[in-house]
């Protein structure tokens, strides 16, 4: 790649696009003459100049090419998932001996002795952080940012000066956060252990999202906010690095988006069902905290009037946003607006190709509003609806339907990208898994609070759009005293919380499976079969269900269930 496609990928003045190179000679010939970076032997990434851009985007590139952006999901266990009781049987002792853990997060706080040896040396494998830019970075790397390998993170940490070495650090702490959880080196004097002490570390600090592509979909400038391109191109690496070295793998996913049709499909949950069916790899992924954010809203059309009403409140201080409403065939859907001042916008019927700028007499506001017939990877309809400049008060939409018994869903962005004080009136907290926790193939785990036995408050709720079983199973996910920045501890509490601690179980699997040779075939897939076997149960309630999925995790059941006993 030319070094001047290598600027491209960090740009500012490039939005990327994430296409499929499988498809036919004619399609992908639209893209030539961009630089193209290429994922693995399906998707790849091109980078278009903004200046080619027209204001209706998807009206020139299908939804999917336009990477979604991801945020952080929120922050005695041990013990409760059955991990100690297990590592103190000799023959069994799994503690993630031979495997590595993999995270795709903030970074990592490599100086932080739970990441090292009892000799001081580091426990990483390697480390890629796509915001140090490098305009020698390798295929290896997909040409940006840097790759630290083990023996410079030694030099590092023998060092007085480490970060003049390796400069890559974590500076929000989630990622340090989740790694020490999983696999963190015992600390005696703070009474701390991860599940997976004996594993080894691969680690991907994820590069902010570009500046265009937040303002597309109304993403505050502070905000955390990661490309879904990103995100799959630290995914690769990882999976990349564990086959150079012949090791499984068990990665961590403790991002969530409300983008997308939230049934398990598109790019970045293709890659992960193509991994997860992979021997030697487990994908667990947080199922996100959006039960009571009031951010989703289910409706059927009501066949005594034609239509159901939808009242969102946007609150006083709410900057731009989008939010996306997705319905279910046969029914086709269109919407009229009446804004907080009264103002009607007439119903927009539902044609191929439809938008519509929408400008307000008595309000500043702004609505874009486009309509995707036929979304290419679901098949359904999207209507993707932005605001600028929001006022603020209850905003009306009527959705029409022409299959009264048709339902829908809408879904404004996660709480990491919108005010808590903008929701709507009559939200449903079902169907509230974050993307990717949607598939099929990979894990996806929800947080409860192993004192008290109770469903963590905030914990997202399913199943898919279309009733496919998620989450899978629940981890203590509240309260849990957790490693922080700067060798500090503390008490966590979210789905990436549980994930984390999952992840690390997988780690022990891994080991048992592949690792001793009692299962050289072992991927996600059947992990979750091992983990569904020992399961603990209330007796009060039926599994599996959309808080608890198929139970709360418990590796120790899953050995005496296999024992036969």
């Amino acid at each position: 790649m030319t070094e001047e496609d290598r600027r491209k990928i960090i740009s500012e003045d490039y939005m990327d696009g994430i296409v499929e190179h499988t498809i036919s000679p004619e399609e992908f010939s639209r893209y030539a003459g961009e630089a193209i970076n290429y994922i693995n032997d399906r998707f790849a990434v091109i980078y278009v100049p903004m200046s080619r851009i027209p204001e209706r985007l998807i009206g020139s590139i299908a939804y999917s090419v336009i990477p979604k952006l991801f945020s952080l999901l929120d922050l005695s266990s041990l013990e409760e998932m059955g991990v100690t009781r297990l590592q103190r049987i000799p023959y069994l002792s799994l503690k993630g001996n031979g495997v590595l853990l993999g995270f795709l997060d903030t970074g990592i706080d490599y100086q932080n002795p739970i990441f090292q040896y009892s000799d001081g040396t580091t426990r990483i494998v390697s480390l890629w952080d796509q915001t140090i830019e490098n305009m020698q970075a390798s295929s290896d790397i997909f040409y940006y940012g840097t790759e630290y390998t083990r023996e410079q993170i030694n030099l590092a940490l023998g060092s007085e000066r480490p970060l003049d070495i390796v400069p890559s650090t974590d500076d929000i702490g989630h990622g340090t956060t989740l790694a020490g959880l999983a696999g963190g080196t015992p600390d005696e004097s703070a009474e701390f252990s991860g599940v997976a002490p004996l594993s080894e570390y691969v680690i991907v600090k994820l590069k902010n999202s570009k500046m265009e592509l937040r303002n597309y979909f109304g993403i505050a400038e502070d905000a955390i906010s990661y490309s879904e391109s990103d995100i799959m191109f630290g995914l690769a690496y990882l999976v990349n690095t564990a086959k150079k070295l012949n090791r499984p793998i068990a990665i961590c996913i403790g991002l969530g988006s409300n983008q997308g049709s939230h049934e398990g499909l598109g790019p970045l949950n293709e890659l992960i069902s193509s991994y997860s069916r992979q021997i030697g790899i487990s994908i667990v992924i947080a199922a996100g905290n959006e039960g009571s954010a009031r951010s989703h809203f289910y409706g059927e059309i009501d066949s005594a009037v034609g239509y159901t009403q939808v009242e969102l409140n946007v609150g006083a201080n709410q900057g731009n946003f989008s939010m996306e409403l997705w319905g279910n065939i046969p029914g086709t859907y269109s919407i009229d607006i009446i804004s907080p001042y009264g103002e009607y916008i007439p119903r927009i019927p539902a044609k191929i190709g439809e938008f519509r700028t929408i400008r307000f007499i008595f309000e500043y506001t702004t609505i874009y509003i486009d309509y995707v017939v036929v979304e290419a990877w679901s098949g359904d309809e999207l209507i993707l609806i932005r605001f600028r400049d929001p006022t603020p008060g209850i905003w009306k939409f009527r959705v029409y339907g022409t299959k009264v018994n048709s339902g829908f869903h809408i879904w404004l962005p996660v709480r990491g990208f919108i005010s808590e004080e903008t929701f709507f009136l009559s939200p449903n907290q079902y169907t509230t898994i974050t993307e990717p926790g949607n598939g099929f193939y990979s894990i996806t785990t929800t947080a409860y609070n192993p004192k008290n036995q109770s469903l963590y408050i905030n914990a997202s709720r399913g199943y898919t759009r279309y009733d496919i079983i998620n989450p899978d199973f629940a981890a203590p996910g509240v309260e849990v005293f957790s490693p922080l920045l700067n060798g500090k501890y503390g008490l966590t509490s979210g789905t990436s919380t549980a994930a984390a601690l999952l992840t690390g179980v997988t780690a022990m699997l891994l080991e048992w499976g592949i690792v001793n040779g009692n299962n050289r075939s072992m991927e996600t897939y059947q992990i979750k079969k091992y983990l569904i076997r020992g399961v603990d149960r209330m007796p009060t309630l039926s599994y599996p269900n959309r808080e608890w999925g198929y139970g709360t995790v418990n590796i120790y059941g899953t050995f005496e269930s296999l024992s036969g006993e």
